[in-house]
């Protein structure tokens, strides 16, 4: 009666640990996937993406309405690349929207317009004029409008952007070409302007802002840019530009720069727009690094994959230590599966050989008590 006791506990154990293995173990497949991925922001954000698009398959149809009522025909334009990469189908008359937005988007005269009120004004107040103020940049006369801006703002006792001031003074220096980076100065170029911008229209993550801002402080010598604002003059701008790169103080701008590259290359492969928004999800440096390696993969794409994941795309959504407790989890249920088995194989053999010995021993005493009756 004990024997049996024991037997049933163990297959019961068998039981609960096989039942809560199964429930465990989609979860636990699907944490250690991510596990594998979290160092490859392309494969992360495939599977985050697969994902999403399971739970709501209507994803892809809904921001492309968004995007074409928001004038977006960039965004609208991802998203059916996106859709065409993950085999979901578009109905014909959207992705004919989709083109007729993108065309209208990149004509003569809507592209002129934004260029000019960039490259006059300096103040991207929307992300159509950035094109302008890239291109201002780098011809140099950007950089040096808004370094007299700030400049003659800080030289006044006025509040000041100091991150802006800072960025472009780097550029500045980066045009001349007196700071270039291993690979190249025109992503540093285009990533300084891209920083700097996304700080003017507000969408520099609040993360990424106050990391930017330290690593700006001592970037800038004080004293030699107001003596360099005072002297500045656009009608001379060889002088001028030679005064503030004298300021500028390139040991001091390693992370900037690097920065600055990494988001050039993020616009080198899914646009301006691309750029701007991952520097607003961003919070450091190290998510724009992760970006930068999502957009080569992910190209025209990577739009509509930070829109739907947001840092998602750059990282684990959750914590490694949550995801490897489904790991370890489903792990104890087959030890404890695997355990009870054990348990109850050992039981059963013994309660047999038990049982085997008791029906030896009674045939052995048959035995002996018909030999003495026989006697």
């Amino acid at each position: 009666m004990k024997s049996g006791w024991r037997i049933g506990l163990a297959l019961a154990g068998a039981a609960v640990s096989a039942a809560a293995f199964a429930v465990l173990l989609p979860h636990a497949r699907s944490a250690g996937t991510l596990l594998m991925a979290q160092d490859d922001p392309a494969a992360l954000s495939d599977l985050q993406m697969n994902s999403a698009l399971r739970n709501d398959p209507d994803t892809i149809e809904r921001n492309v309405d968004e995007a074409l009522k928001a004038d977006d025909a960039d965004l609208a334009k991802s998203f059916t690349d996106l859709a065409a990469d993950k085999d979901v189908p578009v109905a014909a008359d959207v992705a004919t929207k989709v083109d007729a937005a993108v065309t209208q988007e990149n004509s003569t005269a809507t592209t002129a317009k934004r260029f000019a009120k960039g490259l006059i004004t300096g103040e991207a107040d929307d992300v159509a004029s950035l094109s302008g103020t890239v291109a201002g940049d780098l011809f140099v006369f950007g950089d040096i409008r808004d370094v007299i801006r700030e400049g003659k703002r800080l030289a006044m006792g006025y509040d000041a952007d100091k991150l802006v001031l800072g960025l472009a003074t780097a550029g500045i220096a980066v045009t001349a070409a007196t700071y270039v980076s291993a690979g190249g100065a025109v992503p540093v170029r285009a990533g300084l302007t891209m920083v700097k911008d996304a700080r003017k229209v507000g969408r520099l993550g609040a993360g990424l802002t106050e990391w930017a801002g330290r690593s700006a402080r001592g970037v800038v010598d004080g004293p030699l840019l107001q003596k360099a604002v005072a002297d500045a003059s656009l009608a001379r701008p060889g002088q001028t530009v030679s005064a503030m790169k004298a300021a500028f103080k390139a040991e001091k701008a390693g992370a900037l720069v690097r920065l600055a590259k990494d988001t050039g290359r993020v616009a080198e492969k899914a646009g301006t727009k691309g750029a701007l928004d991952v520097l607003r999800i961003a919070d450091g440096p190290a998510d724009v690094a992760r970006a930068a390696t999502l957009a080569e993969k992910k190209g025209s794409q990577t739009r509509a994959i930070v829109k739907v994941l947001g840092r998602g795309a750059l990282l684990l959504a959750t914590g490694a230590f949550n995801l490897a407790w489904w790991v370890f989890g489903a792990c104890l249920a087959l030890l404890g599966f695997l355990a009870s088995i054990k348990a109850t194989t050992e039981r059963l053999t013994y309660s047999y050989l038990q049982r085997k010995k008791l029906k030896h021993a009674r045939r052995d005493l048959a035995l002996a008590q018909n030999s003495l009756m026989a006697a």
